[in-house]
């Protein structure tokens, strides 16, 4: 008998002590990220929109130099338009509904394309005037920041800043090629005709990057605009890669397959290959490249696959050599301003090279180790669930999903009451009162997926915090066609 009672006790505690996961509605996580847009829109808002609570703003950026900048989107919490991690955030929007959008419904798919729109439509006004000119940002960012106010009240300056040739800007021409590259593919079916402006003028913009090598941020007067929240820290080679990259997937043409032929190791695509972000493109490559290799077999880019095998292969722990590094809780980490960002996007990474493999019904090679495509999907679902609940602080870094998620964050339009409830503007001195309240956003960024944790698994919280809190599109980006995935495959365990 007291054998008995000892077993049930010790099976009692094996199932306290098992870790439990809990359920997710994964198709309601892909919605919420992609209407998070809506709330990013600057320009005149369409009838559609259904962030009700935001409004027209910044209806004449541009004009200082005479030319139509209105629309795009504010990369944050902040008001400033950064083209260079605004054109990153459509290469991966559209990179999502490529590669992804078999698993969206119509509806998702639909609305995941208007989003990429919303980007490209004003990165074509960005590069409207090549190839003599590319319009770099629009803002200025001390006096920005210096104001707590929400976009429709903006009395900072709207000044726009360009570069004139023969200044460089390979890499923020080369995303913006990338992205306009990538979004061609996206509207082919859908818009035919839009498609091929697209196409046009990512070759055009492409041109411009290789021609005029050198990074936008050498320039000194962009240099002190944009840094240091935005310079080009890993230089302009990866992006030249990256446009090269999604104008071969686009066009299929050999010169650009010569191109990152040519140009691979000395523009360093073995070297620094753990990153991808907004800044540094170089993972994203090798696994944009590898797909060539792995389903039509073309060996002359066999090295970016191998890197990228490599990259894949420091997520496993039962490998040799470099590994990458986890929280407690299981969330991928790299050191960086804010954490999730570089969850999202090597999530992404890691689930579309697992999608390759399994496409061309091969394994992932890890020196004598074979690991299946699932082996990466499981890591990934790990840091979805994590991102939506599933971790130590029991709580979701999505806004507006589930139970419990931040209510301040450090994001002005939410943070301030809108106007369609308060139509009187709040001036910057007012905005900085309600900053540092401490009552809820009163306007939900649905959607919006913040900063996070940091190392320890520890969230703080609060607006003052915007490393934890700071919603960024470039977080969001990535996630859409992870959720994507796991919408189509919620009960996925590996």
């Amino acid at each position: 008998m007291k054998a008995s009672i000892y077993l049930v006790t010790v099976f009692i505690l094996l199932l306290l002590l098992l870790p439990t996961a809990i359920p997710h509605d994964y198709s309601d996580a892909l919605r919420k990220s992609i209407l998070f847009f809506e709330g990013q829109r600057s320009g005149r808002l369409p009838k559609q929109q259904r962030m009700a609570w935001r409004r027209n703003s910044a209806l004449n950026d541009g004009k200082n130099l005479k030319t139509d900048l209105v629309g795009g989107y504010y990369d944050a919490g902040d008001n400033v338009k950064f083209h260079f991690p605004m054109a990153f955030t459509a290469t991966m929007l559209a990179w999502s509904s490529v590669d992804f959008g078999r698993y969206m419904s119509q509806h998702d798919f639909r609305h995941n394309l208007v989003a990429v729109k919303w980007a490209t439509d004003y990165l074509l006004k960005t590069v409207s005037q090549l190839p003599n000119r590319i319009f770099v940002h629009v803002g200025e960012v001390q006096p920005d920041h210096d104001c707590w106010e929400r976009p429709e009240d903006m009395d900072t300056p709207r000044t726009a800043f360009a570069l004139d040739a023969p200044y460089p800007a390979s890499d923020l021409a080369g995303e913006i090629a990338a992205a306009l590259a990538a979004a061609s593919i996206a509207f082919k079916q859908a818009n035919p005709k839009y498609s091929a402006i697209l196409l046009n003028k990512a070759v055009q913009t492409f041109q411009y990057a290789d021609s005029h090598r050198g990074s936008y941020t050498d320039n000194p007067g962009i240099k002190q605009a944009v840094c240091p929240f935005y310079c080009s820290v890993n230089g302009y080679k990866d992006e030249l890669l990256w446009g090269a990259a999604w104008l071969r997937r686009a066009t299929g043409e050999d010169s650009y397959l010569r191109y990152l032929v040519d140009n691979g190791q000395a523009f360093g695509e073995s070297s620094n290959y753990f990153e991808f972000g907004w800044d540094n493109k170089v993972g994203g490559v090798n696994v944009l490249v590898a797909k060539e290799v792995l389903q039509n077999n073309v060996t002359a880019i066999a090295a970016y696959k191998d890197t990228a095998e490599k990259m894949m292969c420091s997520f496993l722990p039962e490998t040799n050599g470099p590994h990458m590094s986890y929280t407690p809780g299981g969330l991928i980490y790299k050191p960086g301003s804010t954490q999730l960002q570089n969850t999202a996007a090597l999530s992404f990474l890691l689930l579309t090279y697992a999608d390759y493999l399994s496409t061309s019904s091969q394994q992932l090679n890890c020196g004598n180790l074979k690991f299946q495509p699932d082996s990466l999907r499981r890591i990934v679902k790990r840091q979805v669930d994590y991102v939506l609940g599933d971790n130590p602080m029991k709580l979701s870094y999505m806004i507006g999903y589930g139970e419990r998620y931040p209510g301040l964050i450090h994001h002005r339009g939410s943070s301030i009451p809108s106007v369609t409830v308060h139509p009187a503007a709040f001036g910057c001195i007012a905005g900085w009162n309600i900053f540092s309240s401490p009552n809820p956003n009163p306007n939900i960024l649905i959607g919006a997926v913040i900063g996070g944790p940091d190392v320890d698994d520890r969230f703080i919280g609060g607006r003052t915090n915007a490393s934890e809190t700071e919603p960024t599109t470039y977080i969001n980006a990535p996630f859409v066609g992870v959720f994507a995935y796991f919408k189509s495959n919620p009960n996925f365990s590996g």
